[in-house]
């Protein structure tokens, strides 16, 4: 297993020139960008469990006979924010291997300046391999496990591969909600759908001009559209995985930023399904959603935003999703102040099982955050 471990270094601390390529608007550093480099990691981890610890360059896929692609990403956990004065380690290495594929565990931590290294992101990449001539799935090296650690780390890829089976299972998409998710659904709803106590407007009025306590899902879309350039290709010769999560991670930022009129913080990537590659040339629209938001205590505002990505044929107007991206992001406020949360609601069916899901997400990310213990923010 340690044959694979790759890390790499951002000396943010004592580089201020480094520093400088990844600085926010608010002196922080990108998170967005750290999230690519991430995916390139867990690339980069997964060629390497393939052909070895010695490996310097990939070649031709035509030679090598095999390509990895990322399948999903499970979660990325954020444990403590991030301290641009603090140099930072990104590393990782293959846990778990299935028939053709990898479960790829990923962290982010502060090392140096006379402190103990503090582990800042948790996360696990799902990466599968595949035959470059017959296009088909090919079988992976299996891992060797030799120290009780790594049979440990065997477990927790194993446990992550079956829970996210299980939760295909349970998809909203291919079963119906149950009886506590309906009963919470329906009382929200008379709580604050149209007609109930909560409407303070009528009619369909954007989110500017709203002053009420609520906002309809469906005036909580932000989009943007973007020509995807060579630049940004990867050894597929399709746009690099890592580059789509920057920019769904950016778009959600904004969204969340805008609905909450505030600073957030971000806590998790709740997941990422990879449908189909983004081709170089085409056009990508990104659609951005509030899909649940929940009061975690009184001063802590909790939303969950999702981001799907599309290709946009040109020439028909027809768009396939190839990216559907889930984010949750935090505000926070004093002991003598309140956030101003305004809940989203669903006004369709599609729009209602949305928010179930988001739901979900708030209930499994307040939990990891719970057994790690290093948020302060309580449990939704």
């Amino acid at each position: 297993m340690h044959d694979s471990y790759t890390e790499l270094s951002l000396p943010f601390g004592s580089s201020a020139e480094l520093f400088e390529q990844y600085t926010n608007a608010s002196g922080g550093i990108r998170t967005g960008k750290l999230m690519e480099h991430l995916d390139s990691l867990a690339g980069s981890i997964a060629y390497k469990h393939m052909l070895g610890p010695g490996v310097q360059t990939l070649g031709r896929i035509q030679e090598t006979g095999f390509y990895i692609v990322t399948a999903s990403v499970d979660r990325l956990d954020m444990l403590s924010a991030l301290d641009p004065k603090r140099d930072l380690r990104l590393s990782g290495q293959v846990i778990y291997t299935g028939r053709s594929s990898m479960e790829v565990a990923v962290k982010m931590e502060h090392v140096g300046r006379g402190r103990a290294d503090e582990t800042v992101l948790i996360g696990a990449f799902s990466m599968v391999c595949r035959d470059a001539n017959l296009n088909k799935s090919r079988e992976v090296c299996p891992l060797e496990i030799i120290t009780p650690e790594e049979r440990q780390l065997y477990e927790l890829g194993e446990h992550m591969r079956l829970r996210r089976q299980n939760t295909a299972l349970k998809s909203l998409t291919k079963v119906p909600p149950s009886s506590a998710e309906a009963a919470a659904l329906h009382e929200f709803y008379l709580l604050h759908g149209e007609g109930g106590p909560g409407e303070r407007n009528e009619g369909r009025e954007g989110r500017e001009g709203r002053e009420g306590d609520h906002v309809f899902m469906g005036d909580t879309v932000l989009e943007k559209c973007m020509l995807m350039f060579p630049q940004e290709r990867n050894v597929h010769q399709k746009v690099f995985g890592g580059y789509l999560m920057r920019l769904a991670y950016e778009l959600g930022f904004t969204n969340a930023a805008m609905f909450t009129r505030g600073h957030v913080k971000f806590l998790s990537l709740d997941g990422i399904s990879f449908a189909r590659p983004v081709p170089i040339g085409s056009i990508l629209r990104l659609r951005s959603q509030i899909l649940h938001t929940s009061l975690s205590s009184p001063n802590y505002a909790i939303l969950h935003v999702g981001v799907k990505a599309n290709v946009v044929d040109v020439k028909t107007g027809l768009e396939q999703t190839t990216n559907d991206f889930r984010f949750t992001w935090c505000q926070e406020h004093g002991p003598s102040a309140s956030p101003n949360l305004r809940e989203v609601v669903p006004k369709t069916y599609r729009e209602a099982m949305l928010w179930l899901e988001g739901k979900r997400a708030l209930a499994v990310g307040a939990e990891i955050r719970d057994k790690n213990l290093r948020v302060s923010v309580p449990p939704s």
